[in-house]
């Protein structure tokens, strides 16, 4: 069948250019128009549900939000994780599904279920959806600088009501999410004993402010034949319009005010984070959270244009600065990968041209690499797939073997134009000497092609990763292999021409050939003695594996850092922006750092489920050139760990994107995370605690943090019951003053314009900012009389959770654990084992290792299953191509050997075993069998001549047809594997964004190539000679014998 396309293609040319001039100008045209981000979108696909519950504890929040919306969550379909978090007044609750699910289905089916269980909820509390976003979604970060023009507040308002929303209508555009500052919030500090005094109770204010504060319409009326709309204008629109809100009146008659009980002025409303430029200050910031599967570049492009429209509408003085910016990673990362591409096509076409000396051929092989890229990003567009450095990666490591089936058919098209030049019609020539190694070329490619069927295998985060590398990969490859029997035999007719230069007169083939042929020869007399010596050579390399380490996944430098050291969780945000300022200011003084952005607690997005305790510090670096001498990304992560050194304060050094994607995967920020589970808090704080302990002594152990499950601090009101029943209160009646004169509560809001501000009733700060005061707090009974709350409640200081954190609504427990000098393989092995032997657990609780160690056990689960299978496909594809089984068991030989190379160079270079580095190996099989086929290909072709014009009567025969088959066709070979190892070392000797993960792929690929190659060349050789000898010694027996017969016919004639 290939041999006929071969044919059909030559044979219609007009047409074959035709079509591939069309794909051509679809692929530049789809090249154009690809979305383009740094890396592929690694989130899980997840739903967050995001409820406010103003004023409550976590406990409360918990047993009242979190819990009911936590287990009613685990019956949507295909969701696999349900996480709650309970903070103070607020609930968060991820869904993380199962991978391909379409995230708004499940947003769908996560609206049909929260429909079912919001009745269960406290009367007010309002669920919704957070943004249809992803863990890489905050793609832009500003702040507000007002100089000393403007203060917090009018920032805030700004940012709230001006910029926000604008950006907002940008396409690509989810949530633009708010830090720092102060909300405005009209605030009325009521006086208990005035409303002791003109017997008001609170919640006769509270009614008094919502009713004065509304427009109204009353429909239309007709005057003087002119129709007018009827309103009535009641909106709150100054401290003066609150003040004068009638709340009943004297004995004499006299209307009372707010202003006779209250005291009214404008205030922040309660904060929750704040955030920090380079240590001089609070700021007002805004996060632009991109929306999901859109085009970053173009999303962050397009904010920053409309940034500088919004600008000139601000008032002056007031400009925006930019604090973190994607576009500068995805620049860097993008021209990098391009760079290496055309290194790689540069590299690839000087070999053809040196190999070959035939600059016309050279064109057709170089042909087939911008070809085959455009096809791959035709194919790309289609399927969705962005251009990110894994994706165009995948197009990088498949350069060198892109041309590989062109140089082997252009070099056998020399090799019958040097026989049969003139002796036969130029296009038939072309014909056969293509349909001579084609087929088991385009097999040899295909090969190449679904060796890398495991990777499709993986899943998660790992198989998000490496899945658009093994897409661009296999459909490049693919490109390839059609290109080889389509348009490649077209234009050797139409360009290979003239005078070809002999193969025996090309200097590197004569040097080639010099170096080989005492080699094969003395193979051929040592055969045994090689392959015993290449099987020892195998078995020495099972002791550099059991030295090198394992790790999910080498780190993506990013070309910005994140500080995210958690602090105790009792902290007052008063403490917390002390502690962030002067963290701030000790990492800006360092010499590489551009700018830092501090946050403190969360910003007003669901995508940010951060408690008060947590910094996270963006910084953005200078560029490399601008660095120390000497310094490198380690060294200065090193330094500033040395440099910021605070009593109760973990540091944990990582990249942005990283972070968010592990929080908002697993929830651990760091490389290696320990979750606890169990029903009570107090005891999985205790385990916790001896766990951080026996943790610590752990070799290779930088930092471990356990979570303060209980560190929380509580002022509890426990109500007498009988006492409140004597005054004839119920519970609720007591706990409404507790919500409200203490707690203080949004009775309503302002409509000013577009702004939108609460107003806040509670009792005044210093009739509650000590026990004493708080015992003081009056509440009203159905006799009209107003009793102190201690006399219907004790009061108790306590320690309880400042957080509650579950999981498929288990309460968990995190430890969170950073490393150093050890890869995370080894270090979990030594780590579990500390665990088991020091410490007990109780019954009903468990621990569970996360973190990348977590993605790692499941990526090396999942190839352990996937790669058998995958060997078995090649065997059977190379079955299909040789019809031999024992010459596809020879082809499968290289694989092993080809193992050897990747494992001694990774030793050699230090690199730890992971999921990237089993990518390469992956790399490697496809194209070591690749080079096998080539030999075997050779070596047939050689024996079968013989055979066919009855030379190979003797194993000197057989000698010289290997010799024939491996020695004088030495130039395909070294070719195919020079375009490769070519094609690999730019990604290997880079340095740019990206190329941490890049390096680790094409390592051991360079190195498996060159065992690979030795393989090929000496030990394949030695193999088949022993194999046919006995086809040959076969041969003489029968031509024994056959002479034996005619001998004896002689005599009895």
């Amino acid at each position: 069948m290939l041999e006929k396309i071969i044919e059909a293609s030559v044979n219609n040319r007009f047409l074959v250019i035709l079509f591939t001039i069309i794909i051509a100008l679809g692929g530049i045209y789809t090249m154009l128009q690809t979305p383009v981000d740094a890396i592929p979108d690694l989130s899980d696909v997840q739903v967050i549900i995001f409820t406010e519950y103003p004023g409550q504890a976590p406990q409360v929040v918990e047993d009242q939000v979190t819990y009911p919306l936590t287990s009613a969550m685990l019956a949507v379909p295909y969701a696999k994780v349900v996480r709650g978090y309970s903070f103070f007044g607020l609930s968060f609750v991820y869904i993380i599904f199962e991978d391909g699910t379409d995230l708004y289905w499940a947003r769908s089916r996560v609206l049909e279920y929260l429909n079912y269980v919001s009745k269960n909820l406290p009367p007010g509390v309002t669920p919704s959806l957070g943004p249809d976003a992803t863990g890489v979604g905050w793609v832009f970060e500003y702040v507000l600088d007002g100089g000393d023009k403007y203060d917090l507040q009018q920032l805030r308002s700004i940012q709230d009501w001006y910029l926000r929303y604008e950006l907002m209508s940008v396409p690509g555009v989810a949530e633009v999410a708010s830090i720092g500052g102060y909300v405005k919030q009209y605030q009325v500090e009521v006086d208990p004993n005035k409303l002791l005094a003109y017997n008001i109770p609170l919640s006769k204010v509270k009614m008094a402010i919502k009713r004065s504060n509304n427009d109204v319409g009353g429909r239309l009326i007709e005057m003087g034949e002119t129709e007018f709309m009827v309103r009535g204008l009641g909106y709150i629109q100054s401290i003066e319009d609150v003040e004068n809100i009638p709340v009943g009146v004297d004995e004499n008659g006299t209307p009372i005010l707010i202003k006779n009980i209250a005291n009214v002025h404008i205030g922040p409303e309660l904060r929750r984070g704040l955030a920090d430029l380079n240590g001089e200050g609070e700021v007002v910031g805004g996060i632009v959270v991109m929306r999901w599967g859109e085009n970053a570049l173009k999303t962050i492009h397009a904010v920053k244009e409309k940034l500088k429209e919004l600008e000139k509408g601000l008032p002056e003085g007031v400009k925006i600065i930019p604090v973190y910016d994607r576009s500068g990673l995805i620049e860097r990362a993008i021209d990098n990968l391009k760079e290496k591409l055309i290194e790689e096509s540069l590299v690839v076409a000087l070999v053809t041209i040196i190999f070959l000396l035939h600059f016309r051929s050279s064109l057709v092989a170089i042909f087939t690499l911008p070809m085959g890229i455009l096809m791959a990003f035709l194919v790309m567009y289609y399927q969705g797939i962005n251009a990110n450095i894994m994706s165009l990666g995948g197009i990088a490591i498949a350069i060198g073997a892109m041309v590989d089936a062109a140089i082997v058919m252009i070099e056998n098209a020399h090799k019958h134009i040097e026989r049969y030049g003139g002796k036969k019609d130029h296009w038939q020539l072309i014909i056969d000497s293509s349909k001579e190694v084609g087929p088991a070329l385009f097999y040899s490619l295909l090969i190449i092609t679904l060796s890398f069927l495991p990777v499709f295998a993986l899943q998660a985060q790992e198989g998000r990763l490496f899945k658009p590398l093994a897409y661009t990969k296999t459909y490049a490859m693919a490109a390839a292999a059609l290109l080889s029997i389509t348009i490649v035999p077209v234009l050797m007719g139409y360009f290979i021409r003239g005078k070809i230069m002999p193969e025996e007169k090309n200097p590197i083939n004569r040097f080639l050939i010099r170096v080989y042929r005492p080699i094969i020869h003395l193979v051929l007399r040592f055969k045994w003695t090689t392959i015993i010596v290449a099987i020892v050579i195998l078995l020495i390399s099972i002791w550099p594996v059991e030295h090198i380490g394992s790790e999910f996944m080498p780190p993506l430098n990013e070309g910005d850092l994140l500080y995210m050291p958690t602090t105790d969780p009792g902290i007052s945000i008063t403490k917390a922006k002390e502690i962030l300022q002067q963290t701030d200011k000790i990492i800006k003084s360092f010499p590489e750092v551009e700018s830092v952005f501090g946050k403190i607690g969360r910003a007003e997005t669901a995508t940010d489920p951060a408690p008060l305790s947590m910094i996270e510090t963006t910084i953005m670096l200078k560029p490399k050139e601008e660095w120390r001498p000497g310094m490198t990304m380690d060294k200065l992560v090193e330094e500033l760990d040395k440099a910021i050194q605070f009593p109760g304060l973990t540091n944990a050094w990582t990249m942005p994107i990283k972070t968010r994607i592990d929080m908002l995967s697993t929830g651990i920020k760091t490389p290696i995370g320990i979750k606890l589970m169990g029903p009570d808090l107090e005891v999985l704080s205790d385990l916790g605690r001896r766990i951080e302990t026996v943790i610590r002594e752990v070799p290779g152990t930088l930092s471990v943090f356990a979570d303060k499950t209980v560190g929380g601090n509580y002022l509890d009101f426990k109500i007498k019951r009988e006492e409140a029943a004597r005054y004839g209160l119920t519970v609720g009646d007591v706990q409404d003053i507790i919500t409200s004169a203490i707690g203080g509560m949004n009775v309503t809001y302002t409509v000013e314009g577009l702004e939108r501000y609460p107003v806040n009733v509670r009792y005044a700060r210093e009739l509650r900012d000590n026990i004493e005061a708080l015992k003081r707090v009056l509440i009203p009974t159905p006799t009209g009389a107003q009793i102190p709350l201690h006399y219907v409640a004790d009061l108790e200081i306590k320690k309880g959770p400042p957080v509650i954190k579950s999981e498929n609504a288990r309460k968990t427990a995190w430890l969170y654990v950073d490393i150093r000098d050890i890869d995370v393989g080894t270090y979990v092995k030594n780590a579990k084992k500390a665990v088991e032997e020091k410490v007990d657990f109780p019954e009903g609780y468990s621990i569970v290792w996360s973190g990348q160690y977590e993605y790692m056990e499941r990526a090396q689960q999942r190839l352990r299953l996937v790669i058998p299978i995958t060997l078995v496909i090649i065997f059977l594809l190379l079955y299909f191509n040789f019809k031999n089984i024992q010459e596809s068991l020879i082809v499968m030989l290289s694989l092993p050997f080809s193992l050897v190379g990747g494992i001694w160079f990774m030793y050699i270079l230090d690199y730890n075993f992971s999921v990237a580095v089993g990518v390469g190996f992956i790399a490697l099989a496809g194209v070591a069998a690749e080079t096998g086929v080539v030999m075997l290909i050779y070596l047939d072709h050689a024996y079968k001549h013989r055979k066919l014009h009855g030379k190979l009567r003797s194993l000197k025969d057989l000698y010289d047809a290997i010799i024939e088959g491996a020695v004088e066709r030495v130039r395909p070979k070294m070719m195919t594997v020079t375009a490769i190892m070519a094609g690999l070392l730019p990604i290997l000797w880079g340095t740019g964004t990206g190329s941490q993960v890049m390096k680790r792929i094409a390592a051991p690929m360079v190195g498996g190539m060159v065992t690979s190659t030795i393989l090929t060349l000496v030990v394949i050789p030695a193999i088949y000679y022993l194999w046919k000898s006995r086809e040959v010694k076969r041969i003489m027996a029968e031509l024994q014998e056959n002479n034996d017969d005619s001998s004896e016919a002689k005599e009895e004639k």
